[in-house]
């Protein structure tokens, strides 16, 4: 882990992106001079702008906290954690319970003269 905030890191990603601090002020709804405080560890991350950063570099949420610095919290559902897995695995039952039942009714429509 990052002891301080990796700001070339960061900078090289929103480069690669095509994007600049200030799409990064966009996107945490932050003005310029508190993405700069970000840039120079005097603003700590708050888990939704780990999240935020991380669709916005196309890195995981985990790889941002990890540049971010020492004290930058993981937001709990960042994909890969058991709680996301298990609300997905909840969701694609759903789905597939529906689907069977869709099934169903389709097959009796079928059947029907």
């Amino acid at each position: 882990m990052a002891l301080f905030f990796d700001s070339a890191w960061f900078d090289a990603r929103l480069n690669a992106a095509g994007l600049s601090r200030d799409n990064v002020a966009a996107a945490l709804g932050l003005t310029m001079e508190q993405v700069n405080e970000l840039w120079k560890d005097q603003r700590e991350f708050k888990p939704n702008d780990v999240r935020v950063l991380s669709l916005l570099l196309g890195a995981t949420a985990e790889e941002v906290a990890l540049r971010a610095g020492v004290s930058t919290p993981v937001p709990s559902d960042a994909p890969g954690s058991s709680a996301v897995l298990q609300e997905l695995g909840e969701r694609l039952t759903r789905i597939e319970r529906s689907l069977a039942e869709i099934k169903a009714l389709l097959l009796d429509l079928r059947a029907k003269p």
